[in-house]
């Protein structure tokens, strides 16, 4: 090559040089990072514990997400409480009409009048609502004095779940068996299809039934009222002379009451036995006097 073009050329390829050099003194200036977005990927580091929280949510399914998807329990609530008024007739009145103001309904009712023998008495079983049930005891405990309070709850709902599965597949499988009846051709067919239908339709309405009588029992409470009188409070002990000489009395009358009721029960068992005695004793006389009254025999004469 001619020599003057090598010294022309040189310039140029020294420039060329510098641009190269200055160009990646500023690409290794900038750290190597280059903008998002553009053709590349930028990644975040996640926080501490974020990917552990991560992983536990994945591996329960997201059970421990929101309250909204738990599903609601199922509970059926039982009571009973026993309450001490005045007049528990009346009060069973009372009782019946705080049930119906609530929304509720009673189940059953007795009613014990009193006597002389026995202290008047009411029973009566609720069906509250659930939500009404505590409004309700504590309503109940203003009629009188509280003496007992029970409370039993127990959860039903992996029964009413399964009622609920069970009666959605036989539902599916019912509907499945009323297409094919209504596709069948022949009497064959018609016949074990409608066998079939029958057998699931039963089943069918007693699951349901059994569903019903178990959402009854959650959404309605029971519980058990039983109203008593105070009984009559016993006599204290006496403590002095005059209170000894009342309580001597008080006992001398209650066995003279005792005494008499004794004698008229023994009274017709002593008039039956006077007049068996008076019947045998006449007997006894009669016999006696028949003896007496009966003539010697003449005594015979040995010589003759």
């Amino acid at each position: 090559m001619n020599p003057v073009h090598l010294r022309r050329r040189a310039p140029a390829a020294a420039a060329a040089a510098l641009i190269a050099l200055l160009l990646a003194g500023c690409s290794m200036g900038s750290g190597g990072s280059t903008a998002p977005g553009v053709g590349t990927t930028t990644e975040v580091a996640p926080a501490p514990g974020a990917a552990q929280d991560q992983a536990v949510e994945e591996a329960s399914g997201g059970a421990g997400q929101p309250e909204a998807l738990v599903p609601d329990r199922s509970v059926i609530t039982t009571g009973s409480i026993s309450i001490t008024v005045d007049d528990p007739i009346a009060s069973a009145e009372d009782v019946a009409d705080l049930a119906g103001r609530a929304g509720g309904r009673v189940e059953s009712r007795t009613e014990t009048p009193g006597t002389e023998t026995q202290q008047p008495s009411a029973q009566l079983v609720l069906r509250i609502p659930g939500d009404e049930l505590d409004g309700v005891v504590e309503r109940l405990r203003e009629l009188g004095t509280v003496t007992s309070v029970s409370m039993n709850a127990s959860d039903v709902t992996q029964q009413r779940q399964d009622l609920d599965a069970r009666i959605e597949a036989l539902t599916a499988s019912v509907d499945r068996l009323q297409q094919l009846l209504s596709t069948a051709t022949s009497i064959t067919d018609l016949i074990a299809i409608e066998s079939e239908l029958t057998t699931r339709q039963a089943e069918l309405d007693s699951l349901t039934q059994q569903r019903d009588y178990l959402v009854d029992q959650v959404d309605f409470s029971t519980v058990t009222v039983e109203l008593v009188t105070a009984a009559a409070a016993p006599d204290p002990r006496p403590d002095d002379f005059w209170s000894g000489v009342l309580a001597g009395w008080a006992a001398l009358t209650a066995f003279a009451s005792w005494l008499g009721v004794a004698f008229g029960v023994m009274l017709p068992w002593l008039v039956a036995l006077l007049v068996v005695a008076a019947i045998a004793a006449l007997v006894v006389g009669l016999a006696t006097r028949g003896r007496r009254r009966a003539p010697a025999l003449p005594q015979q004469d040995p010589r003759a």
